[in-house]
């Protein structure tokens, strides 16, 4: 009945891991056998794995990465795609992040920049930094309308706060003095606090050209490229290399016919 009791309340403290663990202890004769210090040990270790995996459950949610499967241990570092092994595994560390330093990932189109940057991302949440995603377009488009619906400090203080703030397709067209003032509105507020990771086909020898205004635009890379970390993919598309791969792996009669030339 005691027991009965003991684990009844540990469920209402929202201690469930370790009512289920305490459950299980019960269950195995062999856990009568490990020292009394042991056991609660075990019971404590359940209840922080469990808490910590709902933790970083809700960092990933939160993060909505591109690609939320995307992990450092699954990076190909094969041929030459100018990836060091021992670069991204320094950055896996998360002590740039600490640091509040940047990162830069270019590279064509394929390249794997999103993955990368994802996996970057993850590595980050399991870390337990918080992380958010933007594809620059679209956060360009919310600023914009947060702004009109008066909201736009609640959206700036969201993304100061955020420790890794990863933005994806960078400088892909040119922008407007409004849309450069407010990316340096957002990255101003992140100095010296947070992390910004960029991923981006393009050179950063072209950004200064891609922002509407050369003040605004030396004050912007000023903040990103100073100091920051780079990693310059090369090589062809991982898709095109993937989808080769796959066709050569299919049986004879599974691949498609040739098509006629005139086709």
């Amino acid at each position: 009945m005691l027991l009965t009791q003991t684990m009844e309340k540990l469920r209402t403290l929202g201690l469930q891991a370790m009512a289920d663990a305490l459950a299980e202890q019960m269950a195995a004769p062999a856990a009568a056998e490990l020292p009394f210090e042991d056991r609660i040990g075990l019971l404590v270790d359940r209840e922080w794995d469990a808490r910590e995996s709902r933790r970083l459950q809700r960092r990933l949610k939160g993060a909505k990465l591109k690609q939320p499967a995307a992990c450092i241990e699954d990076i190909d570092f094969r041929g030459s795609r100018g990836l060091d092994r021992g670069v991204l595994l320094a950055l896996a560390s998360g002590h740039w992040i600490t640091a509040h330093q940047n990162c830069i990932v270019t590279g064509p189109t394929g390249a794997g920049k999103t993955f990368v940057a994802c996996a970057l991302g993850h590595r980050a949440c399991r870390l337990g930094h918080s992380v958010a995603y933007h594809r620059v377009s679209r956060l360009l488009a919310d600023l914009a309308l947060a702004r009109a619906a008066g909201t736009l400090g609640s959206l700036t203080r969201k993304l100061a706060k955020t420790e890794l703030l990863l933005l994806d397709d960078w400088a892909l067209t040119t922008l407007t003095i409004d849309q450069a003032q407010d990316l340096l509105d957002v990255l101003e507020d992140r100095a010296g606090v947070g992390s910004t990771l960029i991923a981006t086909q393009v050179p950063v020898s072209q950004w200064h050209a891609r922002i509407g205004d050369p003040t605004i635009a030396d004050a912007i890379l000023d903040r990103l490229v100073h100091g920051a970390h780079r990693i310059e993919l090369r090589g062809e598309s991982m898709r095109k290399l993937r989808a080769r791969a796959e066709a050569a792996e299919r049986p004879e009669e599974a691949r498609p016919e040739p098509k006629p030339a005139d086709a």
